[in-house]
């Protein structure tokens, strides 16, 4: 961040980006986002730091819309490249065996998150614990649940790292 040289951050985002929007049919939804918001939140911001613009990084509300535009255009472009490429043949290119492998794998995903929170802090694995309570009551995926659980108590009653 003190050189002011963010040109291996820009392109690093840019190729997990590029890669995972290519591979996009053969990866689970969770991958795509993932690197949709790896590729934006480290490609974008070094981007605009390399060509000067500090503004939209520096301020919160300017970071917000930033990042709102970028993710728009970039939702866009999928949106067109998918529907000029892989919508016009019947052929699933095997995203629903892999979509289907990365659902079944990622319902055993959610005990671990619980136990692996409740060793972080007593507050935050018992908000892992009842959010997947209640995603197993809404019938979804205990996953997301115990995710948004631990964070929602892990910002009341944060660790103190030392």
């Amino acid at each position: 961040m003190d050189t002011g040289v963010y040109g291996a951050v820009a392109a690093f985002g840019a190729s997990f980006l590029f890669a995972r929007i290519i591979e996009g049919s053969l990866v689970g939804i969770l991958d795509i986002g993932g690197a949709i918001q790896t590729g934006v939140g480290l490609g974008g911001p070094a981007l605009l730091l390399g060509a000067g613009f500090v503004f939209p990084v520096a301020n919160f509300i300017a970071s917000l819309i930033t990042g709102l535009v970028i993710g728009l255009a970039i939702g866009y472009i999928i949106i067109l490249a998918r529907k000029f490429t892989i919508n016009q043949s019947d052929s699933t290119y095997g995203a629903d065996v892999m979509m289907g492998a990365g659902n079944t794998s990622g319902r055993f995903l959610g005990p671990l998150i619980i136990l692996s929170a409740m060793t972080a802090s007593i507050p935050i694995g018992l908000g892992s614990l009842v959010g997947a309570l209640l995603f197993y009551i809404w019938q979804k995926p205990i996953t997301g649940g115990a995710i948004l659980g631990a964070m929602i108590l892990g910002s009341i009653f944060p660790i103190a790292i030392s």
